[in-house]
């Protein structure tokens, strides 16, 4: 019985730190990339949908935003 409780609250343990980390980690890094890659090129549909999900995925970018920006290069010295 209680293998079978402890066997659970693992699965359940796990399930929420792979969900969590999914959310927190991975998604706001690959659109970050995808922002960072994409900026000049995309159309208005595309924009649109990543605003959309960039506001889905907010608090992830909240946890990296003093690590990444996506300012533009410049101009280089004039």
């Amino acid at each position: 019985m209680v293998n079978g409780l402890l066997e659970n609250n693992f699965i359940v343990l796990g399930t929420y730190l792979f969900l969590g980390s999914l959310y927190l980690v991975v998604i706001p890094l690959f659109l970050f990339f995808w922002m960072n890659t994409r900026w000049q090129f995309m159309g208005k549909y595309e924009r649109l949908l990543v605003y959309s999900v960039v506001f889905l995925f907010f608090p992830g970018f909240i946890l990296f935003a003093p690590f990444l920006n996506l300012r533009m290069h410049g101009q280089g010295d004039l």
